[in-house]
């Protein structure tokens, strides 16, 4: 049976590097056209463009694409997009994926992915992806984030740090991994259900996601389960600089 889900895609206009990002042209069309268009790709039943800025508003209105509007004032993106939940009025079990405005490049399998790994357990309100990192010098990249899964795919822990941290072979080799074990990367896109959103807006935040600035760890501070599907490989990084930009815009005019 074919899972279905929603996408909300967190899109603000302010960004410190790139100001007024989602808007920016990539390829002839708008950042947030072509996100729009991996969630359409991934059959998703609804998409919308969750935004406090009006310009994005009424772009994504003109590209045929639903956008709704948010208070300004949330600390996350998970918090806007459960405030969209609440608008829309959706069901304690609808799924609905996160995917980040500022993610052109992203599979659309990845994204249904995420939705089907969620639906199709019973321990966890939240599911996400991780893939297996292979170049050793990511490992120790506190931009690279790490995680840790038990038995059954859920997570035990999130740290830009090098987890697990092989004791000997580190120590004995300065930081070569011995490969007993895969080390995993997280990829930053999350299924939720409606149920899920609504309980994490009652939760403190905590330390431990301020310490290492993840907000994931609020999850498992609160005791809830995540649960981890790894993927073949880490997506192409999204836009963050002009570099990016350019990036982003050879790839995508190549496979027009």
């Amino acid at each position: 049976m074919s899972v279905r889900f929603k996408v909300v895609i967190p899109a603000r206009y302010g960004s410190t590097r790139l100001p007024g990002k989602p808007l920016l042209n990539i390829a002839g069309k708008p950042m947030i056209a072509h996100v729009c268009e991996r969630a359409q790709e991934a059959d998703a039943d609804e998409i919308i463009v969750a935004t406090d800025d009006e310009r994005i508003f009424q772009a994504v209105g003109n590209l045929g694409f639903k956008a709704v509007m948010t208070r300004a004032d949330h600390q996350s993106g998970t918090e806007r997009i459960a405030e969209v939940a609440r608008l829309c009025g959706w069901a304690g079990d609808d799924i609905i994926v996160n995917l980040q405005g500022d993610e052109p490049l992203i599979p659309p399998a990845y994204i249904r992915e995420t939705a089907e790994i969620l639906a199709n357990q019973q321990q966890a309100g939240i599911a996400t992806l991780a893939a297996k990192i292979i170049d050793p010098e990511e490992i120790f990249n506190p931009n690279a984030v790490k995680v840790v899964l038990n038995h059954a795919g859920y997570a035990l822990y999130f740290s830009r740090a090098p987890i697990p941290w092989e004791r000997d072979a580190f120590g004995r080799t300065g930081g070569a991994p011995s490969g007993k074990l895969p080390y995993l990367r997280h990829i930053g896109m999350y299924a939720y259900t409606v149920d899920f959103l609504n309980r994490y807006c009652l939760w403190d935040a905590s330390l431990l996601e301020s310490v290492e600035s993840l907000e994931q760890l609020r999850i498992l501070w609160h005791g809830e389960a995540i649960k981890v599907s790894i993927v073949d490989e880490t997506p192409a990084a999204g836009v963050d600089t002009e570099e990016d930009l350019i990036r982003v815009e050879q790839v995508l005019r190549l496979h027009r």
